[in-house]
């Protein structure tokens, strides 16, 4: 923990403020049973300097894996610009800014946040983050079931298992029901989409299609747009903000909605969190959205000013007029976004895209040419793609893994019809040096 300066003077007066004279009379009313009742075991104390020499070690003995894991998390570059800001004192903190007289700063940040993720998928109007892309996904189905009054949602079954099962828990006490869309060659079948909302006239709400889609594959998103505006429903696209540097924006291709995971927007892979979802959407939306926005507006002196607007949650409003449930946001995470996407810029962010696109590539090309590697899906991809070898997925990970190696994400969890395949993930962090040794480790293994 972080040094804390006081002395043994100090801890004394705290403690008889309390009206305790050892610190272990502060936990009297945690009972026997579960305390303890003895001194930790640990070594005898270090001196400062000797206590670093021994973290030093211990974290020597870490291995570092060079990552080709993707599905849904992904390595990318941060620019150091990122963390130099991001840990000011005046924006170290993830609260969410009710008094606007104070919180100017917070505010416009959020601001910048929304105008960019706008910017970026070209629809009219962001909400300030969300939890995550999952929570965000089944957000936007509620509010796309508001804004129709119907009740049913169409799902791509290529949408991120753990996307779906969020949807599921969303939808469950919502009194929303999801129907899958099967697959044709890893991408969502659109001639059963047609015929499936076809049999339900005037009841399907929305069709939820993400783009790139879990795989990696490239979406026909402005034919399943189409066809769910025929049919009266909504379309939400659910895309990786990364890929936006080389794939049409949501707006371009008539999407109503458009979700995601902002974490690849200059925010570590940590292990699972904290991530940010988003979710932007024609104006006509707007007040279906959940959460809240940052307005920009004028002062009573005519200066430019921020503040919180169209709260459309339940601490703010009736809880029958509320929009959802959500209380919080994750300011720090897109603060980071907005850093990120800043410093990057409209160049700089199709740079990265390209690069991603363009080593998958090759690292597939060079792959699928091993004898006992077989491409799964035949469509295009962004930066991920599937994979099947003769040997297991796990047999590959652990020797991968031996190896230096973090790859082949086993699809049989999540798609039993996929028994077998792997799922590999090329960002722009990888070199074209590691991407060839991973595939001379593949191919040793398969020889």
């Amino acid at each position: 923990m972080p040094y804390v300066p006081t002395t043994v003077a100090e801890r004394r007066q705290m403690l008889a403020a309390c009206g305790a004279s050892r610190m272990e009379e502060l936990f009297n009313d945690i009972p026997a049973s579960v305390r303890l009742g003895r001194e930790l075991n640990l070594p005898r104390p270090l001196a400062e300097a000797a206590v670093q020499r021994h973290l030093e070690e211990l974290a020597g003995k870490n291995k570092r894996l060079i990552s080709f894991l993707g599905a849904g998390a992904y390595e990318h570059h941060i620019p150091a610009v990122v963390a130099n800001l991001l840990s000011r004192s005046e924006f170290y903190t993830a609260y969410t800014p009710y008094q606007p007289e104070i919180s100017q700063g917070t505010l416009q940040a959020i601001f910048e946040f929304q105008s960019l993720i706008s910017e970026l998928t070209g629809l009219d109007v962001a909400t300030a983050s969300h939890y995550d892309g999952a929570t965000a996904t089944a957000e936007a189905a509620l509010a796309a079931c508001n804004a129709t009054r119907r009740q049913k949602v169409l799902i791509s079954r290529a949408l991120n298992p753990h996307y779906r099962a969020v949807l599921a828990t969303y939808a469950g006490g919502q009194g929303v029901e999801l129907v899958e869309i099967p697959l044709q060659d890893g991408r969502t079948d659109l001639a059963v989409l047609e015929q499936m909302l076809q049999q339900a006239p005037k009841q399907v709400a929305a069709v939820i299609l993400p783009n790139p889609n879990f795989f990696g594959q490239v979406e026909a998103m402005a034919e399943v747009t189409e066809a769910a505006h025929r049919a009266g429903a909504l379309s939400i696209a659910v895309v990786d903000p990364i890929s936006l540097g080389v794939l049409a924006a949501p707006g371009e291709y008539g999407a109503d909605l458009a979700v995601g995971e902002g974490q690849g927007l200059g925010n570590p892979l940590n292990f699972g969190g904290p991530y940010l979802g988003f979710i932007t959407a024609r104006e006509k939306l707007l007040r279906r959205l959940p959460g809240r926005i940052a307005g920009q507006t004028t002062d009573v002196d005519g200066k430019r000013a921020f503040v919180l607007t169209l709260q459309a949650r339940e601490q703010h409003i009736r809880r029958e007029k509320a929009t959802s449930n959500i209380c919080s946001n994750e300011a720090l995470c897109a603060l980071a976004a907005t850093i990120y996407l800043a410093a990057l810029g409209k160049e700089g962010l199709q740079e990265v895209a390209r690069q991603c696109l363009l080593k998958a590539h090759y690292a597939q090309k060079e792959l699928a040419a091993l004898p006992g590697v077989t491409p799964v899906f035949s469509g295009p991809f962004f930066c991920e793609f599937v994979l099947k070898t003769k040997l297991g997925p796990g047999d590959v990970a652990r020797s991968l893994a031996d190896q230096s190696f973090a790859a082949g994400f086993d699809l049989s969890p999540y798609y039993p019809e996929f028994e077998g395949a792997m799922l590999f993930a090329v960002t722009e962090t990888r070199t074209r040096d590691e991407i060839d040794a991973l595939v001379a480790a593949i191919g040793g293994m398969l020889a």
